[in-house]
This record gives structure tokens, C-alpha cells and sequence, in this order.
């Protein structure tokens, strides 16, 4: 009976593997002289899963343009049958599942795509599928393999289509060809142009969060990101970069060299350059290669030359024609080696694994975390979607390092949340929570500082003590009752975050008015800070659902509302006090396309419309002119370049547009269209020369790259003081702390408001930053408001939403929209 079995798979076998087809055989040309769309991609996975017992394929959710997220698992037809017993094994000595096991089959997640346009590899994770179950059977007895296609098909198919639609036939390899250039906003993001290689730890995006369920099921072993880089680079693959972060194992570092010994030994075979330990590092935590890497896998990023200007073929500045073809094939035999070397060290890799989630090393057991529960909730969502244990402490003194006054201080901990490194994903909860990630090589590819409570704006302290903490959750629901009309004069709103707003931005749309106060306010004994919404009665006495539209709306989100009795205050301040202003039912434009940052742009799309949800207008830059503002009453700025558009003549026009009561709200780089133009009210600082520096032209060649570190600041932490009295800064107190990537120094208003600005003591509280670009920030402003006549431009030095993980910005850009300089209610 067991000979007849065996026969029988046998002849199954057997059977299915003749109607298997090749990625060519399918689809109908040889991989790598087409770009395939994403759907053709997907058909030929589900036909190989339909035609092979080593091979399943799954979909894990959808993107926001509605296609599939996928990813197929491929190993021996006897892993197959056991994969759920294989993969809980795993998270066993990972110890996310209780009980203890010691498995000996590697786990591999080989990811394509990440970037739309850097398109070779979704044409190589075919290729590499076909290639593992028709040529490399023996590395799956013992290996698991996980593909995922393409994780960014939104971006893939924006690049591709494009491409299919004005490539020549044949292709034009010159690079000019419009071909090689794509149009705004390119290929590389996804939907809302995010870049889905920042954005793992977030977790913003609905790729990144449905991506993440799955990946926390496997944590795989080992990880490859693919990706391409400009057309005149020879392939990269690992050992990485300096720095690494510290917690980085000695056996995640040497098997990367392990790992890139064996892609040598193939690129040399085939005469292919490459390059190792060179500009792409293991620090910053979101990239597709840290990310897996502090989840305790050998986290890699592979980069073949192409993107977006590779085309079917190119030629590049070194003379040679590099093709798709070729691309192809590079990205294809890495991703091969790779199973392989894992395959031949699979127990290996098991047991570091398994070493990795040892974490009684750790210096802090504790971050111990207080702040608004709106924050505190939006924090324990992310970890939640990263299956990170907390908890909430019933009280007693915590003492450590206090984030606030960065030296050891205490805190009562009682109802704070507890984040313990006393946990398998403690090394995770390390890299996100400490205070100040040490920088080995300033040199870094990203940002050098993200720390959490910096980032949620959140009071913490890092003990090194285990600190006690339960899951009840101290904040209660909130559910109101509708008042009766007859007893009531209005509402009141506390401001403090993102779920006010979003409560604000949802009752102008259904036509409540609202107010805000200026000052504090005082009813009954109860107090209320700057910035609170007032909703009365009499603004709304036409509104005969009133009561009901607002009490249902902040049952919605969860707001409290204060029924207030009088509009009589104890402090002076009434409902019609002139400090109690109207908002205004903004109608919001902001700028798009050629010259804008597709990213900074991309977060704002993304933040009015998931999160804020309040409609907003987008405007090509092609197609936009003052007078297309006269339906408008704020026009946003992102990020970009605009000296082409906004020239002298429509800064005039713009200018009187302002003046008549418009707002403009300038983000990052754009305002360097305003510098220096008379009206704006915005200057650079000026550069001091240090007679003990040395002169630029006397730094030898081969030191320049290190001289300029200097200058240098990649992303870090500064402190920035506010003036909670201006309406920008409503629901802040005097300190925040900025995420500054770059040097932009202007000087502080000489007639505007400095809402947030950083005195001549500069203090950068976490990361990297060049004591000259230090020096440079003295006294420079960081957030700041210019009066032109009735209206306002709004300075932004810093990007309070950059990419969308810089939680605690958020509401300086909303009081932007609706607070600064709302029109006066003027008494009769």
C-alpha cells in the first residue's frame, strides 16, 4: 500500500510538472524584454501554484487601488504538509508562542518591488519561483521559501504602463528618450506617494499593515529587500555599511559576509562587477533590511543599476548598453545564492535565531510613558500591528533617564504605559524607544534619530528596572448624552490632538460652527486651556438636530464634551467674548506636480484625506495661477522647488491675494521661493566665518567625504521652544522637539510671530548632527507666522508630518488650516 502511495505522488507529480510553464512559456515573451504588468505577474503564480505540488500561493490583502498583495511559500511537498507545524515551530524559539522547540528548516523571505520603478525584480521573482522548483529542488527539503512579488503593485503598474505606453519600437537606449525619464511623481511610491522601504516600522500605509500580520507569522531567518539604483552602478549586495546598530548580533554581521561571499562567487564566475559595505547601512529602523534585522533575521538589501531611467535598455556614461535582461538575471541569481547558503546553513541559522531573543543583556528593561491617552492609544495601536507587548502600571515611583530633561530624573507612574524590553521583541522595542541610537558613522543613508516619545509627544522614563504593569487599560470610554436644548448654551471641547481635529473637521462638514478660544477658559470651576472648541447654541439656533449632530460626532470619536449651562465664564472670558473666534469652513488648495515633493506632498494627501478627512484641492503646478485661488481661502505649500513657478511677477500676484485674507502655509524647502522678498518677512541666516577652519580647497581630496560632516545633519532631534500663547502652538506647551534633517537656517521674524524657534543654546537631544550645522541653527526659526494685510503666510521650517510617523507635528499643521489668524467676531 505505502509502494502505491508513493507511486501515485509520483505519477502526480509528474503530471503537474508537465503542465508547468516557464515565465516565458506563459506569458508569451522572454522575461526581461517586456515589462510585465502586475496582473500577468499574479496569473503566472497562481498557474505554477494550480501546476506544483512546492508551491502555494496566498493573498494577504489589497492596495489602495485595489490590487492584490501576495505571497507564495515554496518548499518540498513534505514541508508543505507539515507548514503550519514548521512555521509555529519557529515563533516557538522565537518564544512570540509558547512552548519550546528546536527546529532545523530555514526560513527565507525573498521581497520585490518595493519601489515601483525599480522594475527588474518582479520580473526576477518569477524567474527565481521557477527556477527553485525546477532546478534547486534539494534546497527546499530543508528550506522554506516566501516570495512577495511585488509589495508596491500600485507604483509598479504607474511605472510600467507608462513605460509600455511611449517606449520606441525597439527601445531607445539613449538616455534623453522620454523613455528614460519619467514624468511627476514617478513610479518609486506607492498610492499616496509614500516610499514603502520607510515606512516598515510605521506601519502608515495599508501595504505596510497588512504586510506586517503575515511577516509576524514567520519571522523568517533570513530577508532580502530588492531594489535598483542609478544606471551607472554596478550591483550592490551585502555586507552592509557602517554603521550598524548595536544590538546587531556578531552572527547577523558575519553571515552577511557569508551570505555576500557566495553572490561573489557567481558575479565573478560571470565576470559582473559589484560592490559591498558601501552607503547602504543597518541603522534606521523602517528600511526592508533593518526592519527583519532587529526582528532577528539577516535583513539585507540587494541593489542592481536601472531604475527609473533603465528601460528595457540604456546607455550608460561607462559605454555600455545595460538591459533589462540583465538586470534580470543579476537580481535573479542573488536571490538564488542566497536560498542556497541558507539552505547549507539552515540549523545554523536556527539556532542564532533562536539566540537572537535572548534578551536579559539589555541595559533598560522599562520605558515608562505618559502623555495624553489619545496619544498613549495611538502609540499602543503600532504596537499592537507589531505584536509588541505592553502593559499599564498601577503606580509607584519610576526613575531613569527622563526624556524631558534629558538627565535622570523620576516620574509617578501610576496609569502609565509600560513598554518592557523583557520580551521577545525587547531588541524591536530597544531600537524604537531609546533615547539616543549611537552613531558609529555619521555618514548614514537616513535620518539618525526617530526616537518614540520624541515622535508621540509623550513624557518618558528608561528604567533599568522591570517595571510591574497590567493589561487593563486605565482610560475609560466615552459615551455621551444628548442634553436637553432648553438647559443647554453650548459645548465645550478640550484641544489636545489629532482625534479633536478630525471631531472638529467632521462637524464644520456637516455645517456645526465652531469656535475657539484664545485664552482659558473658566465655567462653573472647570477650566480649559487655549485653543478649546466652543460650540454654542446660538450659532447653531437654526440647526433643529443640534444637540443630537454634535453629541453623535463626539461619541464618534470619543471626545468629551462639556455641557455648558451659561455662556456666563468665571474668568471673564464668555461665548462672545471677542477671544472666543469663529472657525472658519476652509477651503483648502495645495500645490502638485512638477516641482513639488512628491513625498512631502504624498503625506499631506494622505493626512487630510485618512486622518483629518476634511476635503482638500489638489492643483497641478501646470495648471495653477492666482486666480484659480478666488474659490479658495488657504493654499498649501508643500515641499519643493518653485523659483520657475512662482516668479516675481506671480509672488506679486500672490502677495495681494494673501493680503485680501488668503493664508498660505509654506512647507520645508519651499520657502525658500519667499527669501528675501520684500513683504515675506523671511531671511537666511548668514554663515560666520571661523578663521580656525580650515579652508574647504586645502582638504585633501581623499578626506573631503569626512571633512563635510561638519556641516552634516542626516535627521536629529532638536529642542525648540514654543510660544503656547500664539494659536499655532495651541495644545502644546513651551518645548518641542523637531525632527531637523538638513541645515536651513533663517533668521527669527522681525515682524511675524515665532511660534517655535531655537535660541542661541541649541540642544539636539538625539542623533547626529556636525558641530557647524549646530552652530549654523543658533537663533533660527523653526515655525513662524508673517501678517500681509488681512492674511497670513505660515512658515514650516521643519516637516511636522514627515512621513506621517512624526505623530506630535501633526496638530501644528491642522491649527495652521483652521486657528492662525481666524477673522475676528467683531461685538455690534
Amino acid at each position: 500500500m505505502h509502494r502505491f502511495f508513493t507511486l501515485f505522488a509520483l505519477f502526480l507529480s509528474c503530471h503537474l510538472f508537465a503542465q508547468l510553464k516557464s515565465p516565458s512559456e506563459f506569458l508569451g515573451y522572454e522575461i526581461g524584454t517586456e515589462f510585465s504588468r502586475h496582473a500577468d505577474v499574479v496569473r503566472y503564480f497562481e498557474h505554477v501554484a494550480a501546476n506544483s505540488n512546492r508551491v502555494t500561493y496566498h493573498s494577504y490583502g489589497k492596495t489602495n487601488e485595489r490590487r492584490p498583495l501576495t505571497y507564495a511559500i515554496i518548499s518540498s511537498p513534505e514541508n508543505l504538509v507539515n507548514i503550519d507545524e514548521i512555521r509555529t515551530n519557529n515563533l516557538r524559539q522565537a518564544g512570540t508562542l509558547d512552548g519550546d522547540s528546536n527546529p532545523e528548516i530555514a526560513i527565507v523571505w525573498l521581497s520585490y518591488n518595493v519601489h515601483g520603478n525599480e522594475a527588474s525584480s518582479l520580473e526576477a521573482s518569477m524567474v527565481t519561483l521557477y527556477k527553485l522548483i525546477t532546478e534547486k529542488q534539494a534546497w527546499l527539503e530543508n528550506t522554506v521559501v516566501i516570495i512577495d512579488p511585488c509589495i508596491n503593485p500600485d507604483g509598479r503598474d504607474r511605472y510600467a504602463n507608462w513605460y509600455n505606453q511611449v517606449r520606441a519600437n525597439p527601445y531607445n537606449p539613449i538616455q534623453i528618450a522620454s523613455e528614460h525619464n519619467e514624468p511627476w511623481p514617478g513610479g518609486r511610491p506607492n498610492h499616496y506617494l509614500f516610499d514603502l522601504n520607510r515606512d516598515w516600522a510605521w506601519a502608515t500605509q495599508v501595504e505596510s499593515q497588512q504586510r506586517l500580520k503575515i511577516y509576524n507569522q514567520w519571522l523568517p531567518h533570513v530577508h532580502v529587500d530588492f531594489h535598483e539604483q542609478g544606471i551607472n552602478e554596478p550591483y550592490y549586495f551585502a555586507p552592509a555599511a557602517e554603521p550598524y546598530h548595536e544590538i546587531i548580533s556578531s552572527w547577523q554581521r558575519d553571515f552577511q559576509t557569508q551570505i555576500g561571499k557566495n553572490n561573489a562567487k557567481y558575479f565573478d564566475n560571470e565576470g559582473w562587477l559589484f560592490f559591498t559595505r558601501q552607503f547602504f547601512d543597518l541603522l534606521y529602523p523602517s528600511y526592508g533590511d533593518t526592519y527583519p534585522t532587529y526582528m532577528g533575521s539577516i535583513g539585507m538589501t540587494y541593489e542592481q543599476a536601472g531604475h527609473g531611467r533603465g528601460g528595457l535598455g540604456v546607455h550608460t556614461d561607462e559605454g555600455y548598453e545595460l538591459t533589462l535582461v540583465d538586470r534580470v538575471a543579476h537580481h535573479t541569481t542573488t536571490g538564488l545564492s542566497t536560498v542556497e547558503i541558507s539552505s547549507m546553513n539552515a540549523k545554523k541559522l536556527n539556532t542564532e535565531f533562536k539566540k537572537f531573543f535572548d534578551n536579559s543583556k539589555l541595559n533598560v528593561k522599562s520605558y515608562v510613558l505618559k502623555g495624553h491617552p489619545d496619544k498613549i492609544k495611538t502609540l499602543t495601536d503600532l504596537l499592537d500591528l507589531h505584536e509588541i507587548k505592553y502593559g499599564f502600571s498601577s503606580g509607584g515611583t519610576v526613575s531613569g533617564m527622563d526624556y524631558q530633561t534629558n538627565n535622570k530624573g523620576s516620574m509617578d507612574s501610576k496609569g502609565a504605559l509600560v513598554v518592557s524590553t523583557n520580551q521577545p521583541k525587547g531588541k524591536m522595542v530597544t531600537v524604537l524607544f531609546e533615547k539616543d541610537t549611537k552613531v558609529t558613522e555619521p555618514l548614514t543613508y537616513d535620518i539618525t534619530a526617530w526616537s518614540i516619545p520624541y515622535a508621540y509627544g509623550l513624557d518618558c522614563i528608561a528604567s533599568t528596572s522591570l517595571v510591574a504593569a497590567n493589561s487593563s487599560d486605565p482610560t475609560k470610554r466615552v459615551i455621551n448624552q444628548v442634553a436637553p436644548a432648553s438647559s443647554l448654551a453650548g459645548y465645550i471641547v478640550s484641544w489636545n490632538g489629532l482625534n479633536d481635529a478630525a471631531f472638529l473637521a467632521e462637524l464644520l462638514q456637516q455645517d456645526i460652527k465652531v469656535r475657539f478660544s484664545e485664552k482659558d477658559l473658566s465655567f462653573k470651576g472647570d477650566t480649559f486651556q487655549k485653543g478649546s472648541l466652543v460650540i454654542t447654541k446660538s450659532d447653531n439656533r437654526n440647526r433643529t438636530d443640534f444637540t443630537e449632530v454634535v453629541t453623535n460626532t463626539a461619541n464618534k470619536h470619543g471626545r468629551n464634551l462639556y455641557v455648558a449651562t451659561t455662556s456666563f465664564s468665571d474668568n471673564g472670558t464668555d461665548f462672545g467674548s471677542r477671544d472666543v473666534k469663529i472657525i472658519n469652513k476652509s477651503k483648502i488648495a495645495m500645490l502638485k506636480g512638477k516641482g513639488t515633493s512628491s513625498l512631502n506632498y504624498g503625506a499631506l494627501w494622505h493626512f487630510m484625506e485618512t486622518q483629518l478627512q476634511y476635503p482638500v484641492t489638489s492643483i497641478d503646478t501646470d495648471d495653477f495661477s492666482i486666480a484659480v485661488l478666488e474659490n479658495f481661502d488657504v493654499l498649501v505649500i508643500p515641499g519643493g522647488w518653485y523659483q520657475r513657478l512662482l516668479n516675481d511677477s506671480l509672488l506679486g500676484e500672490l502677495k495681494d491675494w494673501i493680503k485680501k485674507g488668503g493664508k498660505v502655509i509654506a512647507f520645508d524647502n519651499a520657502l525658500s521661493v519667499f527669501e528675501d522678498k520684500d513683504g515675506f518677512d523671511l531671511k537666511k541666516n548668514k554663515e560666520k566665518e571661523d578663521e580656525n577652519k580650515e579652508k574647504t580647497n586645502l582638504v585633501p581630496y581623499g578626506e573631503r567625504e569626512r571633512y563635510s560632516v561638519t556641516d552634516h545633519n542626516p535627521g536629529s532631534i532638536y529642542k525648540v521652544k514654543m510660544d503656547p500663547s500664539h494659536p499655532m502652538a495651541f495644545g502644546y506647551g513651551e518645548t518641542y522637539y523637531s525632527l531637523k534633517l538638513g541645515t536651513d537656517s533663517y533668521q527669527l521674524l522681525e515682524e511675524g510671530y515665532n511660534v517655535g524657534y531655537i535660541d542661541n543654546d541649541v540642544l539636539v537631544v538625539s542623533g547626529f548632527s556636525g558641530e557647524d550645522a549646530k552652530t549654523s541653527l543658533k537663533n533660527s526659526l523653526v515655525f513662524g507666522e508673517a501678517r500681509l494685510g488681512e492674511g497670513s503666510i505660515i512658515y514650516l521650517v521643519d516637516d511636522v508630518l514627515f512621513r506621517s510617523f512624526w505623530e506630535n507635528g501633526k496638530l501644528l499643521f491642522v491649527n495652521s488650516l483652521f486657528f492662525v489668524n481666524s477673522n475676528v467676531f467683531e461685538l455690534d
